[in-house]
């Protein structure tokens, strides 16, 4: 068993920009590549993150409080439960060798009980042994807590990396997570298919694994609460 901080990377909006996207791939670490339905390459990243022994996840998306387009595959707060479980259940099909969901956008989706909670039981009908991770786009969130009671194993995002997409600004960022990592026990850091944000980790993994760092999957920071 692994002991000491360990920080797990996830690698949002995957599917769209395959080069990037394979950079981060072949990185000799483990990391969680999250990925979108109905893009172009949905399929063979997926595919492709699975076979180099990646974690791969569907990146769910959600509605925005500013009503800008999450994209296809989205879940509204307009939707009936029925369509919304609907919705969850064809974005997973899509990505069948997705180990759990996290949410794309979705700061008001997110917010919405009604709302998480369907997306919370057409995850658990789908399949055992999914997760889901808050992407935390809206402080105050519901996902998680949702997740939580719903018995399904569960875990929020610490840091977004790349807000800034400059490489000394992700470096920086990078560096904030494992300090996070340092003193919790453990970070979830999110960033996106960049030039910036592949060639900051690629720069930075070997500095943060001497400071004993231990990388590891989205799905090994989940917990599950007991009710």
């Amino acid at each position: 068993m692994t002991t000491g901080p360990r920080l797990a990377l996830i690698v949002d909006d995957c599917g769209q920009w395959p080069e990037t996207e394979r950079g981060f791939i072949a990185l000799p670490i483990p990391l969680t590549l999250s990925v979108l339905p109905d893009v172009r390459y949905t399929a063979a990243i997926a595919q492709e993150a699975s076979a180099a022994g990646k974690g791969v996840m569907l990146h769910l998306p959600m509605e925005t409080v500013s009503g800008m387009d999450p994209g296809k595959g989205k879940v509204t707060t307009e939707m009936s439960d029925a369509q919304i479980a609907a919705q969850v259940d064809d974005d997973l099909a899509q990505v069948p060798l997705a180990q759990g969901v996290n949410n794309h956008e979705g700061s008001k989706g997110s917010a919405d009980a009604r709302v998480m909670d369907d997306v919370v039981r057409a995850i658990v009908a789908k399949r055992d042994g999914l997760f889901f991770i808050d992407s935390r786009t809206a402080s105050n969130s519901v996902a998680q807590e949702v997740a939580s009671k719903a018995g399904l194993a569960t875990a929020s995002r610490d840091v977004f990396l790349d807000n800034v997409d400059e490489e000394t600004a992700v470096e920086g960022q990078l560096r904030a997570a494992a300090d996070i990592a340092v003193k919790n026990g453990s970070a979830i850091a999110i960033g996106h298919p960049r030039a910036a944000t592949l060639a900051a980790v690629r720069a930075l993994y070997p500095e943060l694994q001497r400071r004993g760092i231990t990388f590891v999957l989205a799905r090994d920071l989940t917990k599950t609460v007991e009710p």
